[in-house]
């Protein structure tokens, strides 16, 4: 049997439609819906297929075929085109390479589905080496089920959306001890048994690992299909998301289904990006309703063409196209082709406050020592470490005694006067801007403090630097070490600023400070962006 040709990509973002979603049931002129869809009839028989067609008559009645391929050689240019210029100019890439040489099946799925996870949300340039290090710890799916959280936790930091890394592991665990050490060999298997597989990654391995004719969509892939058919609206409406899916499983070439999926997410990442796209380097430039729409209005404004209409102009006589772009938002020549997809809006992150304290102990046998504890097994940043640190949003003497009584809860009895307020680091979670009140005390001249609590930890400055800690609590650290005398204060303004009331600065320091904290850097990629 021939194996799967697979491939890799770049940087992308889910697409919008939640993990696990139904079936597009869209009709179109397109293929057989059955097909499309995977479904098959239910116990009901009579009932869910009726309910399934009047489905597709209300979508079919909002939505213009303009927007769909409309017959078999458009969709053989396309894939010709697209598989043509991704012979040519994919990248090389380590998740690629494994995934080529693998014979073995699972090992090669599981290759597969590390990187897709470590993709999500992430740049291919820093996946590049958390992938290497992973695949070299744990090349197969046996050896990730037998390590431990931490020591996943303690690989994965720096990588961000930590919860990523530890379904990965439960996925692994549940295919070892539930399954027989066998991957799931279709998309509806691989999202139906393993936790954290939705249909996006579910469709990745399916069609990379095993060659399953299953098309996906990313937020590369929603932007590349929002261009060519000029799709104006809401990407994460669920119209507009079943008929991406829809055109995504049309187009997706049954004799090279991994690498057709992989070059449409990196035409999307390297060709077709948010801003500045390089149109005319784009294979499937021909096909693509916006560039040539771009083409038509430069040509109608240098009088070589007569205007012509609108080319979101085309909702059938029952009323408005459901994929148009909205009245409110019209075509902007300014914008050329990233007129599409229009940005879905966003809710505003939640602000919340903690409070935290470097605790060391600088004459400590074998050297000096930090305390860190672990955080609860469940939400954010689970299962971390971090230094003692409280929740609040009070201010001075509340906050300073609130942070105290944690403190003692780890260390027992503590010289209060010694607690020194050190500055501030704003942090950008997905959802979340935390802004963590830095805190110092040095237990200089005291009894060195132990502990045999099992969520607390002292460790070494070298051991804090290689243990499972968050990019945040990093950041702390380097506003303690920016005030110990004799250690290297360069750490960068843009990430932290040390508390006003500490120094006083020159008006024309304190401009440059105002400028520098509003333009806080954050962790989270955009296509636009997603959670942790």
């Amino acid at each position: 049997m021939r194996k799967p040709r697979a491939t890799g990509r770049s940087h992308r973002k889910k697409a919008s439609s939640p993990e696990g979603g139904e079936k597009c049931v869209l009709s179109s002129i397109q293929a057989k819906p059955s097909v499309i869809d995977g479904e098959e009839p239910g116990p009901d028989g009579g009932l869910r297929g009726l309910a399934r067609h009047q489905e597709k008559v209300i979508l079919q009645a909002s939505v213009s075929s303009h927007h769909l391929f409309r017959d078999t050689a458009e969709v053989t240019a396309f894939r010709r085109s697209l598989l043509s210029w991704y012979d040519r100019e994919k990248r090389d890439l380590p998740w690629r390479k494994r995934a080529d040489n693998e014979v073995d099946l699972d090992r090669r799925a599981y290759a597969v589905w590390v990187s897709e996870v470590m993709l999500q949300q992430t740049q291919v340039a820093t996946v590049i080496d958390y992938y290497t290090r992973w695949m070299q710890k744990w090349p197969t799916l046996q050896d990730l089920a037998c390590a431990s959280l931490e020591e996943v936790n303690q690989l994965w930091a720096g990588l961000g959306y930590y919860s990523r890394g530890r379904r990965l592991q439960e996925g692994a665990r549940k295919v070892v001890e539930e399954l027989g050490g066998y991957m799931p060999r279709t998309a509806e298997t691989l999202q139906q048994l393993l936790p954290g597989v939705g249909r996006y990654t579910a469709g990745a391995i399916a069609s990379i690992a095993f060659g399953q004719a299953t098309g996906v969509v990313d937020g590369n892939v929603v932007r590349v299909l929002c261009r060519v058919r000029a799709i104006g609206a809401d990407p994460s409406s669920t119209l507009v998301s079943q008929q991406l899916w829809s055109l995504a499983q049309q187009l997706v070439d049954p004799a090279r289904p991994g690498d057709f999926n992989q070059a449409a997410m990196e035409l999307g990442a390297t060709i077709c990006t948010p801003q500045r796209p390089l149109c005319s380097q784009c294979p499937v430039q021909t096909l693509c309703w916006a560039r040539q729409r771009v083409e038509r209005e430069e040509l109608s404004v240098s009088g070589s063409l007569p205007h012509s209409p609108d080319v979101e102009e085309c909702a059938p006589n029952t009323g408005q196209c459901q994929l148009c772009l909205p009245p409110t938002e019209p075509w902007d020549q300014a914008l050329g082709v990233t007129n599409f997809p229009r940005k879905a809006s966003r809710k505003p992150r939640r602000e919340e406050y903690s409070a935290t304290c470097v605790l060391e102990q600088p004459g400590a046998l074998g050297g000096a020592r930090l305390l860190l504890v672990q955080r609860p097994s469940s939400g954010l940043l689970a299962g971390l470490w971090e230094f003692p640190s409280v929740a609040t949003e009070l201010s001075g003497q509340g906050q300073r005694k609130a942070l105290l009584q944690e403190l003692q809860t780890w260390a027992g009895p503590l010289q209060t006067t010694r607690l020194q307020h050190l500055g501030e680091v704003v942090h950008i979670f997905s959802h979340i801007k935390m802004t963590y009140q830095v805190y110092g005390l040095a237990l200089e001249g005291q009894t060195p403090v132990t502990t045999t609590l099992p969520r607390a930890r002292w460790l070494t400055r070298e051991e804090f630097h290689t243990a499972a800690v968050s990019t945040a609590m990093k950041k702390v650290f380097r506003v303690y070490e920016g005030q110990q005398p004799g250690t290297c204060k360069g750490f960068k303004r843009s990430q932290m600023s040390v508390s006003s009331s500490r120094k006083k600065l020159s008006p024309g320091q304190q401009v440059l400070d105002r400028f520098f904290q509003s333009h806080v850097p954050t962790d989270v990629p955009s296509l636009n962006s997603a959670a942790q």
